[in-house]
């Protein structure tokens, strides 16, 4: 009955968030990175990034995992005027996936807990495990390098 009711405003996204949780459906308005891409970003090892909406930054490499389907990026060094700064200051930008000449634009969300930022560390530690990769990756896995953890979310 609840279902045929609110059926009309589910299909097109629309939801209320006690109807949705008791029904088990997640809203349809919030965007997420579709399953091949996502995919691509685990599978690949460097993604291509522009912060800020408003910058003159160029697009560079930087790495990148995927924790429970969340797309994670974090800094190796803090500078000035670096891609983390500028999405500190302005958290919209665009990445480039797997050679395509779109980007797909993204917000940065500071990630706050300590448990996601041990998963992504976990999983920086699981992706780049080369020998070279190594030492990079365990002084991400510490301050502040750890605390500039993001998450990406399609906008």
């Amino acid at each position: 009955m609840i279902k045929r009711k609110w059926s009309r405003f589910l299909e097109s996204g629309i939801a209320v968030k006690l109807i949705g949780k008791e029904m088990g459906i997640q809203s349809k308005s919030k965007k997420h990175f579709p399953d091949d891409i996502l995919a691509t970003i685990h599978k690949d090892r460097i993604l291509g990034i522009r912060a800020g909406s408003k910058s003159t930054h160029r697009i560079i490499g930087i790495w990148v995992v995927v924790v429970d389907g969340r797309v994670f990026v974090r800094t190796y060094l803090l500078k000035p005027g670096g891609w983390w700064q500028t999405l500190v200051k302005d958290p919209h930008g665009e990445i480039f996936v797997g050679g395509r000449k779109r980007g797909i634009k993204v917000r940065a969300v500071q990630a706050r807990s300590e448990k996601m930022k041990e998963a992504v560390s976990a999983a920086y530690k699981e992706k780049y495990n080369t020998p070279g990769s190594v030492g990079y990756v365990a002084e991400m896995s510490r301050s502040p390098s750890k605390d500039a953890t993001m998450q990406l979310v399609v906008i």
